[in-house]
């Protein structure tokens, strides 16, 4: 299968989820070549935007993302990456389990709380 690169310059997003629990860890970009090098090695590979050059997962921290499956949408412009987590399991560089762990609109999710406690 071929993926459509020309949409955002050469790159496709990237969603990194764990195959065993389902979170979603990360987001990130592949160009052609890292995602080529993601199926040759088995590990997850990403385009690094500001560095301009391919980064695998957990090359520097030993927290890598083995590949399980590699899934596209119905466009072929987005990659679902399955992983298995390696070594302590953290995938944000910030050292938290994945990389969505801060909420958007704190007073939002305050109003949805109050909300719930006043339903019950």
């Amino acid at each position: 299968m071929q993926m459509d690169f020309s949409k955002l310059n050469g790159l496709i997003p990237a969603v990194v989820q764990d195959d065993e629990s389902n979170e979603v860890l990360m987001v990130g970009f592949m160009n052609e070549e890292a995602l080529d090098r993601t199926r040759s090695s088995g590990f997850a590979t990403f385009f690094s935007r500001t560095r301009n050059k391919l980064w695998m997962k957990g090359e520097t921290s030993g927290n890598r993302l083995k590949v399980r499956r590699l899934l596209t949408d119905c466009d072929d412009d987005t990659v679902l990456v399955r992983v298995e987590r390696q070594g302590d399991g953290n995938v944000c560089h910030t050292g938290e389990r994945t990389c969505f762990f801060k909420t958007l609109d704190e007073s939002a999710q305050a109003t949805e709380r109050q909300v719930a406690e006043q339903a019950r």
